[in-house]
C-alpha cells in the first residue's frame, strides 16, 4: 500500500510540474520575449489581420509581387475542406523527371510574366519549393527582378518599388546565416496601401 502511495504522489507531482508548471512557464516566456511571434506573427492592416509573417500566401495578379512555388498551394486550412491542409515539400529528388518538368514549367512562367529579364537572371528560390510548401519569403533578387512587371501592372514608379523592398527586407539570420530576405506579405501591403486598396 505505501508503495501505491508514493507512486501517486510521485504521479501526481509530476502532473503538476510537466502539465501546468512547465506550459505556463514556456508560454510566459514566449510572451514576454517573442511577443507577437509566440501568438502567430499576424500582420494587421487597415485594421484587419491579413496574414501571418510565418505562413506565405498566394499572389495571382500582375501588379502584386509574387513567392516562392507551393507545393501545397499554400493551403492552411482557412476556408477548405480540412481533408486537403497540408505542408510539406512533394520530397522529389534533383533526378526525378517529374520535379525537372515542374521547374521548367514554372521558370517559362516567370519568364512569361517577367519579359525583361533573362533565364540566367531567376534566382533558385522562385522555381523551386520549400521544404514546408509555405515559405512566406523570397530572396533580395527574387522580388528585385519582379519590379519591372509590378511597375507595369501597378502604375507605381521602380523607384518606389524598390524603395518598398529596403522597407521591408530582413537581415540575415543572427547576422550570419543564410542571406538577405524579403517577406512577400509585408512588400504587397505596401503596394496594396500605394494602391489605397487598403489604409
Amino acid at each position: 500500500m505505501k508503495k501505491i502511495l508514493q507512486c501517486l504522489k510521485f504521479t501526481v507531482i509530476l502532473m503538476i510540474i510537466c502539465g501546468i508548471l512547465y506550459p505556463l512557464l514556456v508560454t510566459g516566456i514566449g510572451q514576454v520575449f517573442l511577443g507577437n511571434k509566440s501568438n502567430g506573427g499576424f500582420i494587421t492592416a487597415g485594421g484587419e489581420k491579413v496574414g501571418s509573417e510565418n505562413i506565405g500566401q498566394e499572389f495571382t495578379e500582375d501588379k502584386f509581387f509574387k513567392g516562392r512555388v507551393s507545393s501545397v498551394g499554400y493551403n492552411t486550412g482557412e476556408n477548405v475542406d480540412e481533408k486537403t491542409v497540408a505542408s510539406g515539400s512533394e520530397n522529389l529528388a534533383p533526378s526525378n523527371e517529374k520535379l525537372k518538368k515542374r521547374m521548367d514549367k514554372t521558370l517559362e512562367e516567370i519568364l512569361k510574366e517577367n519579359p525583361t529579364i533573362s533565364k540566367e537572371e531567376v534566382p533558385i528560390d522562385l522555381i523551386t519549393s520549400s521544404g514546408s510548401g509555405l515559405d512566406p519569403h523570397i530572396s533580395l533578387k527574387g522580388a528585385e527582378i519582379q519590379i519591372d512587371r509590378v511597375s507595369t501592372a501597378s502604375g507605381i514608379s521602380k523607384e518606389k518599388l524598390k524603395s518598398f523592398i529596403d522597407k521591408v527586407k530582413e537581415g540575415k539570420t543572427l547576422g550570419v546565416l543564410g542571406e538577405e530576405r524579403v517577406n512577400v506579405l509585408k512588400l504587397n501591403i505596401e503596394v496594396a496601401k500605394e494602391l489605397n486598396l487598403i489604409s
